[in-house]
């Protein structure tokens, strides 16, 4: 695949960014519904939303790199290039939540009013955002016979072909699992009215954690620490951390978080 979409004035514009880009659209969409469904300020998931993006954009950079940092020891400018990918996703998460819990803390808003609303965004946008690796080449698991592949539509043969070998095509699994536990946070909010708050962004962290979990043990270029892969290390305490969130939020009668 062509990861380049189109020039402009000499300059490249990859499908990674593009996508990227889309599905942070979709995701502000999404939310600006849910808004409506909860009767939560639109306004203030903005506010909340624009204050937490660019933190969120540098921790995924700083997750990436400091797992890859031999990779940038050499030419630090490099770090600075996110053009064809190394943006992970739990750094984003890690500091992007991070931020918004400050920022509303700050500003009295309900945090997790906000959470919730922002967990169907996350994933959707996550969903579409794995294509910009397709596009890259990257985020593929291990070789593949043709007779595997060939059960998918052709571009995703022809994209997953690489250097002569056909590769699992990872990134669609887990934009997949993605759309699924996207459909599952929907039927939350749509069908529980009112939900107690935390009980959105808890069920996102655990089916999410639990997809990316199994889906990663294919990857071949997956971050590791001390010879584990790390994003296995952090689904498994996301997994946990979103059912004992679940847990505690359903056997209170009323809700804590504030």
């Amino acid at each position: 695949m062509n990861p380049i979409a189109f020039n402009v004035f000499g300059l490249e514009v990859r499908w990674y960014g593009i996508l990227i880009a889309l599905g942070i659209l979709v995701g502000m969409f999404v939310a600006s519904l849910n808004c409506k469904i909860k009767n939560i300020s639109y306004d203030n998931f903005l506010d909340v939303f624009l204050v937490s993006l660019i933190p969120g954009i540098i921790g995924a950079r700083l997750y990436y790199v400091a797992f890859e940092f031999d990779t940038y020891r050499d030419n630090l400018l490099s770090i600075f290039n996110t053009r064809e990918g190394g943006l992970a996703i739990h750094g984003a998460l890690i500091f992007g939540i991070g931020t918004a819990y400050i920022y509303t803390r700050i500003k009295k808003i309900n945090f997790w009013d906000i959470a919730d609303i922002a967990a169907p965004s996350f994933i959707i946008a996550q969903a579409i955002g794995r294509w910009g690796n397709f596009m890259n080449g990257e985020a593929h698991g291990g070789p593949v016979s043709y007779e595997f592949i060939s059960r998918f539509p052709e571009f995703i043969q022809k994209g997953m072909h690489i250097s002569g070998t056909y590769y699992h095509p990872t990134f669609l699994y887990e934009s997949l699992w993605n759309i699924v536990v996207f459909i599952i946070l929907m039927i939350i909010i749509y069908k529980r009215q009112e939900h107690r708050k935390g009980i959105v962004i808890s069920s996102y962290i655990a089916l999410y954690s639990l997809g990316r979990f199994f889906i990663e043990g294919l990857r071949t270029d997956s971050l590791m620490v001390m010879g584990l892969r790390t994003a296995q290390l952090v689904s498994i305490l996301g997994v946990v951390i979103g059912i004992i969130g679940i847990i505690v939020i359903k056997r209170k009668r009323r809700t804590w978080f504030y």
